[in-house]
């Protein structure tokens, strides 16, 4: 994919954002979207129990229990997809990849990631991020991190 404009990365940020906002998560709700190098909408993904279990609100109170039974947005999105994505870019916020993610998403044939950092990691995350930002780096997977204050409603 060419260097998106600002306006672009504004735009599949917000559409990232949105479709977080779809999480029952009570403390984190990540999105992601999935994008064809000519920019077109691939796949969209959300951090949520798998299809068909239950979205108990004891389960979802009880931390342990809900990271077990939690799917990341970026897996979703990447298990959602209907076609190779090789060459796109996802796009993911409010938190870096986790190193599970980060395999998938090398896996999957995605070759850019545009990570939003609008949310302080959990302590717990760090070494799990430094792990995933290192699969990156020898996996030749481009990752450009934003902090919401490079997001602008204008794409400026």
């Amino acid at each position: 994919m060419d260097r998106l404009t600002p306006l672009w990365r504004t735009r599949f940020l917000a559409l990232a954002r949105n479709v977080g906002a779809w999480s029952k998560d009570p403390s984190t709700k990540v999105g992601a979207v999935i994008v064809r190098p000519d920019r077109t909408v691939v796949a969209v993904g959300y951090n949520g129990f798998p299809r068909g279990t239950f979205d108990r609100e004891d389960y979802l109170a009880d931390r342990p229990e809900k990271i077990r039974r939690t799917v990341h947005a970026e897996l979703n999105a990447i298990l959602t997809a209907r076609e190779p994505l090789q060459g796109c870019t996802l796009f993911v916020t409010p938190l870096h990849p986790c190193a599970g993610c980060a395999g998938a998403i090398i896996q999957s044939g995605i070759k850019r990631v545009v990570a939003e950092l609008a949310k302080p990691a959990h302590a717990s995350w760090l070494c799990d991020f430094d792990s995933a930002r290192r699969m990156f780096d020898e996996s030749d997977v481009e990752v450009e991190l934003v902090t919401p204050e490079l997001v602008t409603p204008e794409g400026k």
